[in-house]
């Protein structure tokens, strides 16, 4: 009888799974300016049982990537991740300077306004995978300051 409220227990946790979505607030994407080719998505994300994000799909862009942005000494470097945790119940904000997804090899450029398609793919515990579509909408933001010398992708563009 044990086994069968252990298995039960499992059969409840995987079902809760696969009908309780990531909640994602605040979605938005930097609008392109000029010939730009990349820009960057952010938003809020808080998973009721702790989950991964593991991959973004778009049709706008040919690569699209999580990537964190981090102070290594005096110079902030960019990196792509495998996967971002996400907490049982905690908020994670992927924002600028910080986690972020990143989508490069743009099909054409993003206007304010546009409503920009992520598909997000999230990995529980148990290895199952949920899809979850998220429209970001573009906001026209000012540019961006030069990158200081030595800053940069790291390594390129590759999952490390």
């Amino acid at each position: 009888m044990k086994h069968l409220f252990i298995a039960s227990s499992f059969a409840i946790a995987a079902t809760a799974w696969a009908q309780t979505p990531v909640q994602v607030q605040d979605a938005w994407t930097r609008a392109t300016v000029g010939a730009q080719s990349s820009t960057g998505a952010f938003m809020k994300l808080t998973a009721p049982q702790a989950t991964r994000l593991v991959e973004v799909r778009s049709p706008a862009a040919g690569i699209v990537e999580v990537h964190e942005m981090k102070l290594e000494g005096d110079v902030m470097r960019m990196r792509a991740v495998t996967a971002l945790p996400l907490p049982a119940g905690q908020t994670v904000e992927l924002k600028p300077g910080g986690y972020h997804v990143m989508m490069m090899d743009l099909k054409a450029p993003v206007k304010a306004g546009d409503a920009v398609p992520l598909t997000l793919v999230f990995e529980g515990a148990d290895g199952q995978r949920q899809t979850q579509d998220v429209k970001a909408t573009a906001r026209a933001m000012a540019p961006m300051p030069a990158a200081p010398a030595g800053a940069g992708h790291g390594s390129g563009h590759g999952k490390h």
